[in-house]
């Protein structure tokens, strides 16, 4: 990686930001395998560093937050006996958070599903806010605890709870998921608005970390085979995602709208990061 220069470098860096994987980043850009790797982890440190740095004292009105499958290594079906409870491999879930009038994604957390690391996202997530929000979440059990021990009772707090069925309509196969019946807007905590009451934008977001990242493609073999790497991806995204890319919506960058940066970034800039 030391002897690329930046234009190869900001090439790379294209490649995976639109959605390609690393073997073919490499075949698009001449690079080996072992460069592009390098240039990914070390990106994406410098990456999540200066949005950890940046996103403090975020004046949002509105969150959104949900979790995102994907699995690093095997699927926790496949893991043997003497790999079993180590986190590096197997199911791992990114939480994310979005303010639903900037867009922007002010913090996300890669771990498991359990209370603890519901837990260790909204204390990441209240610790960035400067007034009272209102927040939106699913169902999922592990963000009540969660949310109360992050922000107690200073926050508007309703979950969007989804009704699903089980009936199954003619030629679904197994990878078809449930049919969602309805939904249920619960207020937990405070006085949360009705019409804010959504994960809409949030969900679209999972779609775009889809779209965007190779390596959270659903059946295919597209999977990362290291944690270290997958991490790495997701901060370079959420930094392409937040200061570089447009938004359809906005016009401008989430980044931009929120007040924290004055211009579009390009993918050069995200690269001098690395000095």
């Amino acid at each position: 990686m030391n002897k690329l220069n930046v234009k190869d470098q900001v090439r790379i860096v294209a490649s995976l930001v639109e959605g390609n994987s690393i073997r073919a980043t490499c075949r698009m850009t001449g690079a080996s395998k072992n460069t592009v790797v390098k240039l990914l982890v070390n990106l994406g440190r410098a990456c999540s560093e200066y949005q950890d740095k940046t996103f403090k004292n975020l004046n949002c009105k509105h969150i959104q937050c949900d979790e995102i499958w994907s699995f690093v290594g095997m699927k926790d079906k496949n893991i043997p006996k003497e790999k079993k409870g180590i986190f590096d491999y197997g199911d791992v879930w990114t939480w994310t958070a979005l303010c639903a009038d900037t867009k922007l994604i002010p913090c996300w957390y890669v771990g498991d599903r359990s209370a603890e690391a519901g837990y260790h996202f909204m204390n990441d997530l209240a610790g960035r806010l400067a007034n009272k929000v209102q927040l939106t979440t699913d169902g999922h059990k592990a963000y009540l605890e969660a949310v109360e021990g992050a922000f107690g009772n200073d926050v508007d707090y309703a979950q969007l709870q989804k009704i699903y069925g089980t009936v199954k309509k003619e030629g679904e196969t197994r990878y078809s998921p449930a049919q969602c019946m309805g939904a249920r807007k619960a207020v937990i905590t405070g006085n949360p608005a009705h019409e804010h009451t959504s994960t809409s934008y949030i969900e679209r977001s999972n779609l775009t970390m889809r779209m965007h990242m190779r390596r959270f493609t659903r059946l295919t073999n597209a999977f990362s085979k290291k944690l270290e790497n997958h991490e790495a991806a997701i901060a370079i995204h959420f930094m392409y995602y937040n200061f570089a890319r447009i938004h359809q919506t906005l016009r401008v960058t989430p980044a931009m709208e929120a007040g924290i940066s004055e211009h579009v970034w390009g993918l050069d800039e995200i690269v001098k990061l690395l000095d």
